[in-house]
């Protein structure tokens, strides 16, 4: 019998297809666990409606329930709605090492006021002398930067 942490660490491990270095836990997208009747579901929630990478998540999840020998299913779950401070400080320093710019810690809860930086720190040299090139990213969670001492782009992970 396999317990809800040893399927909660499982399921947590699963990787983020858009930022392969982050797991599901990482990014604060798995919730929880709970039951209903005889079956474990499994909470997650997207970081963005309409997020590409949830279908693929969802059915992860489900390959490692049924690795574990669980009868289980995802739920998706919108409310509250995701928010980088969701964010483990290990997935924060996992973005910066893969070359991301982890987001700040917004220091409100979900739905409230979100602090602006007004300059991003470069994670290949750590400059603060950086331009947004675009609002958009490789991903939709993602900003486009440059940064002005190194001449390197890089992606920054929105706060939200």
């Amino acid at each position: 019998m396999v317990t809800d942490a040893e399927i909660l660490e499982a399921v947590g491990e699963v990787p983020d297809p858009e930022v392969p270095v982050l797991t599901i836990a990482d990014l604060g997208v798995l919730r929880g666990l709970h039951h209903e009747a005889d079956q474990v579901v499994v909470t997650i929630t997207p970081t963005y409606s309409g997020c590409p990478a949830m279908d693929l998540i969802r059915h992860e999840v489900e390959l490692t329930l049924q690795s574990l020998h669980v009868d289980g299913r995802v739920e998706t779950v919108l409310s509250p709605p995701w928010t980088t401070d969701w964010m483990t400080d290990s997935g924060k320093t996992k973005l910066l090492e893969y070359g991301i710019a982890p987001p700040p810690s917004t220091g409100s809860p979900a739905g409230g006021p979100i602090l602006l930086k007004l300059s991003i720190r470069c994670p290949l040299c750590g400059s603060p002398d950086t331009t947004e090139l675009s609002h958009f990213g490789s991903t939709s969670c993602k900003s486009l930067w440059r940064c002005n001492a190194c001449k390197e782009p890089f992606d920054h992970f929105k706060a939200i």
